[in-house]
């Protein structure tokens, strides 16, 4: 298969298979078939679909390698749920529950993950309806949904029992911590990006309100 832009870096540095890099293709391709009709990403970025959205996501698993259950909030095109899902694949016991409340863009995913053989189940869903109903989730990611404190709002019932959060963050990330303080008391530390000098992953340990 030629090779795309970043591709083979991007590959090189995470230390996927040959499976995983096949598995990987497959999702970068549905997701330009898809685009055309579903708008799945924002289209400046397509083209960066490799260092841009693969090696984003990729890096989260070098920050749980044990973690065999996790939990992507708002999935959308998949990004980090499903690459993750593909990555994680011959891990044992490996799963992604992916929430995503557009019906078009759960289609995309079931498709994708049905295609690749993923480890992925799919809630059509609402985030607020679906997350207690998740348990022995490892970690939670979300990944260009909503501002800090809404996303700990919405893992509270899994931040509270001993659930990982990692969140990426970009440049405005001291401002949203600023402002989730006000609501919440939380352990968190701040892993640099891979990918991006301005961004940072919220990895938070602990969570409780600030009015408990």
């Amino acid at each position: 298969m030629p090779s795309e832009p970043g591709r083979d870096r991007v590959l090189a540095e995470a230390g996927v298979s040959r499976e995983t890099a096949t598995r990987l293709d497959t999702y970068v391709a549905q997701l330009r078939r898809w685009q055309r009709v579903k708008n799945l990403v924002g289209p400046a970025t397509l083209g960066e679909v490799w260092t841009r959205h693969v090696a984003d996501s990729l890096q989260l698993l070098t920050l749980a390698p044990d973690a065999t259950r996790w939990l992507d909030l708002g999935s959308g095109a998949g990004i980090p749920g499903l690459i993750l899902a593909l990555a994680g694949r011959d891990r044992p016991g490996f799963r992604v529950d992916l929430i995503e409340s557009n019906t078009r863009k759960c289609a995309f995913l079931m498709e994708t993950a049905r295609l690749t053989e993923a480890p992925a189940r799919v809630h059509n869903s609402r985030i607020e309806d679906a997350i207690a109903a998740q348990t022995g989730v490892e970690i939670v990611c979300a990944r260009a949904l909503a501002p800090l404190t809404q996303l700990l709002a919405w893992a509270e019932p899994l931040l509270t029992t001993g659930t990982v959060a990692l969140f990426p963050k970009g440049r405005d990330v001291q401002s949203e911590l600023t402002e989730a303080a006000q609501r919440w008391r939380f352990v968190y530390d701040l892993v640099p990006s891979r990918t991006d000098s301005d961004a940072r992953i919220v990895r938070v340990t602990a969570l409780s309100r600030v009015d408990s």
